[in-house]
């Protein structure tokens, strides 16, 4: 009789739509999550919680979801080996018809992404520099708090594909994810300070 496939040689976008066949019930805990994510915990926990960012102009969702993002991304920054979440946030829950239409509006993207990615540049997924990378994710997971219409999609997508990157040993994918969450942060930061300075200038300060 075949032995099941181990955990990390199922394809992520495969594991996503057996996580969401395995939930019991209506919905489900972040806790209840994290303890099916096994040995890719890390990887697997981010992708989850930043795939509803990626959708265009949805509000809510997004920021409810980036308390943990960026706890666990903080996580990653002070060199754990696996997330903890505290009860608070443990709580949190899921809807599994939620998660089931998460895994089959990502998986033809998710695909994609494992198609083009292979072990490279791996210094970047592990220790000491993946710290790095741990800082720049709790900086763009914060800048899906901003309560403005559509300003979750970019920083959610460069976690994705950090995430991803993490998950496949890929230090291009946690690089361009990286220059694409840069460039997003900059760009608020522009954004603004070109606000304030019109700002001043209508009340004449």
């Amino acid at each position: 009789m075949p032995m099941a496939p181990l955990m990390q040689d199922v394809a992520i976008s495969d594991r996503l739509a057996q996580l969401a066949s395995d939930a019991d019930g209506d919905a489900v805990t972040l806790a209840w999550i994290l303890t099916q994510l096994h040995e890719r915990a890390f990887g697997l926990f981010l992708l989850i919680l930043a795939l509803p960012c990626c959708i265009p102009f949805l509000y809510g969702l997004p920021q409810i979801v980036a308390l943990p993002l960026m706890f666990v991304s903080a996580q990653i920054a002070l060199g754990r080996r696996t997330p903890w979440l505290p009860r608070k946030l443990k709580t949190r829950t899921v809807s599994v018809q939620g998660l089931t239409s998460l895994s089959d509006r990502s998986r033809p993207w998710l695909k994609r992404i494992e198609a083009i990615s292979c072990p490279r540049l791996s210094a970047l997924t592990h220790a000491p520099l993946d710290k790095i990378v741990g800082i720049a994710l709790v900086i763009f997971s914060a800048s899906i708090l901003v309560p403005l219409p559509g300003t979750n999609t970019v920083p959610g997508f460069a976690v994705v594909v950090i995430a991803m990157g993490l998950l496949q040993r890929d230090g291009l994918l946690v690089l361009l994810g990286a220059i694409l969450g840069t460039v997003w942060i900059g760009t608020l930061i522009f954004a603004g300070a070109t606000l304030v300075s019109l700002i001043k200038t209508w009340i004449g300060l």
